[in-house]
């Protein structure tokens, strides 16, 4: 069972880092493109279905299903992987961070709905590289392990 499980994480975690890739790149053209209504209204409806529909259930997917790895972990193996060094407690507390950017996305996605940002083009482009160096942080320390 435990192999499912990892299988179901790794699926969920990719779907929800779409969404964490590609709904920042979306307020970009939003903001770039604020002048224009017509496009607007579309991208409104894609900004909204991309984060309630797709992103929102593969974060609760990929939050029940890691909490569900952990448990499993030490029930099957016998084994606290909080105890096994801090390479668990780094790795949450990196989750941790992507966790309030996401929620942090769901918050501009509001304001730009409302007309009501205040953000450039460019600062959403480099808030877009924010989940690519946390993954990179993240999938090293779950293969590496290094403390």
């Amino acid at each position: 069972m435990y192999n499912w499980v990892l299988w179901f994480h790794i699926i969920s975690m990719v779907s929800w880092f779409a969404v964490l890739f590609y709904l920042p790149r979306l307020f970009v053209y939003h903001v770039e493109n604020s002048n224009n209504a017509g496009f607007l209204e579309v991208i409104h409806v894609m900004e909204m279905k991309i984060y309630k529909y797709i992103g929102v259930p593969a974060f609760w997917a990929t939050l029940l299903s890691g909490i569900a790895l952990i448990v499993m972990s030490t029930q099957h193996y016998g084994m606290n992987v909080f105890a096994m060094g801090g390479w668990m407690h780094a790795k949450l507390t990196l989750v941790a961070i992507l966790v309030a950017y996401f929620f942090s996305l769901g918050h501009y996605r509001l304001k730009l709905k409302e007309n009501a940002n205040y953000k450039s083009g460019k600062f959403f482009r480099m808030y877009n590289e924010v989940p690519t160096l946390l993954l990179i942080g993240i999938v090293a320390l779950v293969v590496v392990k290094p403390f």
